[in-house]
């Protein structure tokens, strides 16, 4: 096995979680009044921290993006979170890596509490040494600065170590802290956007093949 560790994305990667997301996002325009933006753009809502799609998609403010985000949240974490599911082969795959001694951690822009209720979830926390994700005041979103807080742990030697996502923001922030990086074609980026990727996989099971 050419990588001993892993370092897997959540949303996209491990699981289609973009029914609860666009879910919230609509429910947060409704309440603040903005009408529903098209659906390019709420696919494209899936990967980047919140704040800075609901600015750039949005046309608002900092401080109104807060309140989105605040108002996202009121129905992601009733509601949102459980309108999700696990990709097929990913948990086969995910045991199938622990058992050949790999160590596997999670690096996501969503809020760390929430990340850890969804492995929770589908029940698969014991195959992730640490789950690291952002926190809830919006700080830590950048996916370099979630990669270098997950490697600080000392859980993971960046030579040996394989980042998993489905979006640029992945495989941006897999290079600048030094790791290689196999972009999964079955999430939300496209070819082309991951084209930068070490290695494209069709499958979670591809990964027992690298």
């Amino acid at each position: 096995m050419k990588f001993q560790n892993f370092l897997f994305d959540l949303d996209g990667t491990l699981t289609d979680s973009g029914p609860g997301i666009i879910n919230s996002i609509l429910y947060a325009l409704q309440k603040f009044g903005l009408p529903a933006v098209s659906k390019e753009s709420l696919q494209s809502f899936l990967g980047p921290p919140l704040i800075d799609s609901f600015q750039h998609y949005c046309g608002v403010s900092a401080e109104e993006a807060e309140t989105l985000v605040r108002y996202y949240r009121e129905y992601f974490t009733e509601k949102g979170i459980f309108e999700n599911s696990l990709y097929p082969g990913i948990r086969e795959t995910l045991e199938a890596l622990k058992a050949r001694g790999a160590v596997l951690c999670l690096a996501t822009s969503k809020p760390e509490p929430f990340a850890i209720q969804i492995i929770r979830h589908f029940q698969l926390e014991s195959c992730f040494r640490f789950i690291g994700g952002s926190t809830l005041d919006e700080t830590r979103t950048d996916k370099e600065e979630v990669i270098a807080y997950v490697l600080e742990k000392g859980l993971l030697r960046p030579e040996q170590t394989l980042m998993v996502g489905d979006r640029r923001y992945d495989i941006e922030g897999a290079r600048k802290c030094g790791l290689q990086v196999a972009a999964v074609l079955y999430g939300y980026g496209g070819r082309e956007e991951l084209a930068a990727a070490d290695y494209l996989i069709e499958s979670p099971e591809a990964l027992l093949e690298i």
